[in-house]
């Protein structure tokens, strides 16, 4: 699955990404308020992302994740994922990560809309949901900007370099209005 902007494309994981993953995973301003911490080679990014690219062969796929590709130059500039509940609640969950040299160009803004729209359009969701720390608001901000709508806070939840961390809720509903 594949999707498109109108200066990004998202397209799917594959193993020949590692490199990339690895380059954004060690970054210290991705880590800063990311849970999976710096990796300690290869191998251990691999370990991570076996499991959604192993989910690319599944029949009723409930999670995906994305490179993110600029258009005009092909370049990496990080990542994005969806994942999704059981049908009945039509809820996915998103995240996207951006290597630092790419922050503050509308690249977050311009991910967190295309995968909104794909959780509606494309997986018929009822609500796109995404968990951001308390601390970050950059990101915050990218949300907003998105439509979202923060529902509520939740308490020292996320293990960030041996602390625990608040989290807060954000969340769009389906009829919810949005001008994309």
């Amino acid at each position: 699955m594949e999707l498109e902007s109108e200066r990004l494309k998202l397209q799917e994981v594959a193993w020949d990404d590692m490199e990339n993953i690895h380059h954004l995973y060690s970054s210290p301003e991705i880590d800063e308020y990311n849970t999976l911490g710096i990796p300690q080679n290869m191998e251990e990014i691999k370990e991570i992302i076996r499991p959604m690219i192993e989910a690319q062969k599944e029949k009723d796929r409930k999670s995906y994740l994305w490179k993110i590709i600029r258009k005009d130059s092909d370049e990496f500039i990080g990542m994005a994922g969806m994942t999704l509940s059981a049908n009945r609640f039509r809820l996915g969950e998103i995240f996207y990560e951006l290597l630092p040299s790419h922050w503050r160009l509308g690249y977050a803004t311009e991910v967190a809309r295309i995968l909104i729209k794909t959780g509606f359009y494309d997986f018929h969701l009822h609500k796109v949901e995404a968990g951001v720390a308390t601390e970050n608001i950059r990101s915050i901000r990218v949300l907003e900007k998105s439509g979202m709508t923060r529902e509520g806070l939740r308490r020292k939840i996320l293990p960030i370099r041996g602390e625990w961390k608040d989290n807060y809720h954000y969340a769009i509903v389906e009829d919810d209005p949005r001008d994309y």
